[in-house]
């Protein structure tokens, strides 16, 4: 069982509360921080969960193993601060703090021994997992170059390092922004009631190591839009990745193509129920769901495997998702703002979680 608390009661924090209600041999919510006390009983309500208003309410409970915080940029570093102090392991939200100021700020918890990791979850989605399986493998050879367009910032960065196997090297940055028109998206709220022509703001990005090439292409679109679609190359020495599709050389005669399979249960008159099964290629599975069954989303397989990897780093696992490299992720999207607004190149300089 893996018990912990929330702090916030946000959109996010719904996915937490779903996942538990759909896995509850694994997961339990013991109690959520509503800050506001009006929202209490339709809390309590909704999700069947204690409320509480602050953190140190939840000291009544003694089976909290750690604490998600799911709260605005400028809330998050303040709530996991005070979660530190009081020797809670955290799991926070991204980005861990708003500016580079704050995240050196929030590092030095970890420095004095705090168990903080971040719920950087885009790189456990099955597409996202599976071909970063395949770079890893050496089926493409060398990894030289990622191109990803999925999602925005810090997000986007962390699976373009990840292609990339980058970590905290020095990198030159450019990145430009363009504004175009699009037909309105739906969103969080839904479907639009009306078409109507907004504005689509697109940042597009390159990072230059010393001997690879990222670039981060994303429109705010891209969440919800239906004509908005993810787009992904990743180029080796002997073979690449676009979207779904893999080619790589078996010798300098013989490419061999495949695609990416994803498998789900309960279509076509499959009587499974509906759930995610893995992704495979050929003959390898590049990606297994490690909640089969469950009626799970993408971003909820995700968000389950982090909190999976929490409980396993605080049993002396791997590190989920350091708070160094989630600084590291907002540190370069913050050089991508400055490089937007310079006009020109920047380059990073190594900061105190850079070690």
């Amino acid at each position: 069982m893996i018990s912990f608390a929330i702090v916030g009661a946000g959109w996010r924090t719904d996915f937490y509360l779903r996942i538990a209600q759909a896995l509850p041999e694994i997961f339990k919510v013991v109690a959520v921080v509503v800050r506001n006390k009006d929202k209490h009983q339709d809390f309590v309500d909704t999700w069947h969960v204690p409320a509480v208003c602050s953190i140190d309410e939840l000291s009544a409970y003694n089976d909290i193993e750690f604490v998600v915080t799911s709260l605005p940029w400028a809330v998050n570093p303040d709530v996991v601060k005070q979660l530190a102090e009081k020797a809670i392991p955290v799991l926070s939200e991204t980005p861990p703090a708003p500016d580079l100021a704050g995240l050196n700020e929030l590092y030095k918890l970890v420095e004095g021994g705090a168990k903080i990791q971040v719920a950087e979850q885009l790189n456990f989605q099955p597409h996202h997992a599976a071909r970063l399986e395949v770079a890893r493998s050496g089926l493409l050879g060398d990894i030289q170059q990622a191109q990803v367009s999925c999602c925005h910032g810090y997000h986007g960065i962390s699976i373009m390092r990840a292609l990339l196997g980058k970590c905290f090297e020095s990198v030159t940055i450019s990145a430009k922004e363009f504004h175009s028109q699009i037909i309105n998206s739906p969103g969080r709220d839904g479907v639009p009631e009306k078409e109507a022509l907004v504005d689509s703001r697109q940042v597009i990005a390159t990072f230059t190591y010393d001997d690879v090439l990222g670039i981060s292409d994303f429109c705010d679109d891209q969440y919800f839009s239906f004509i908005r679609g993810q787009r992904f190359l990743v180029r080796g020495t002997r073979g690449e990745i676009v979207d779904d599709s893999i080619t790589y050389l078996q010798d300098p005669a013989t490419p061999i193509k495949l695609n990416f399979h994803r498998h789900d249960a309960g279509h076509n008159g499959n009587l499974e129920g509906y759930y995610h099964k893995g992704i495979q290629a050929g003959e390898n599975w590049y990606y297994k769901n490690p909640f089969p069954g469950a009626c799970f989303s993408d971003e909820e397989i995700a968000i389950a495997t982090a909190l999976q990897g929490m409980h396993a780093y605080l049993q002396g696992g791997p590190e989920v998702y350091s708070l160094a490299e989630a600084c590291q992720d907002h540190y370069l999207t913050l050089l991508c703002q400055e490089s937007i607004e310079a006009g020109g190149e920047v380059r990073s300089v190594a900061q105190s979680w850079s070690t």
